[in-house]
């Protein structure tokens, strides 16, 4: 679910460099998912994709492959005004992001 091979590559091994992507992922994803909940209880669904679109690069970061697929969804079910799967997309996405979380939050320990 999680491949650190692109982050270590970026950071050269560093440990430190790495624990530091790690917990800034760690701090600013669970923010932004409570915005995109946000997002969809009120109907925003540009902010949402916004928003989905902003985590994209971040999980890809991390390497977490199938967040990143459930962010584009989010993205395109927005453009094509498919307002009925939001809901589904988010909660899918958001079980991924969490799981994702306690891995990187286990492997912050071994640095």
């Amino acid at each position: 679910m999680v491949d650190l091979s692109f982050l270590k590559k970026f950071t050269k091994d560093d440990p430190k460099k790495m624990k530091r992507y790690i917990s800034l992922y760690l701090d600013v994803t669970p923010k932004t998912f409570e915005e995109m909940q946000r997002n969809l209880k009120n109907g925003d669904w540009e902010q949402l994709r916004i928003n989905a679109h902003s985590l994209k690069p971040q999980a890809d970061f991390m390497g977490i492959a199938s967040l990143k697929e459930e962010l584009i969804k989010i993205e395109e079910a927005v453009k094509l005004n498919n307002v009925d799967v939001l809901e589904k997309l988010l909660n899918e996405s958001h079980s991924i992001s969490r799981q994702s979380e306690n891995i990187l939050k286990g492997m912050l320990d071994q640095f």
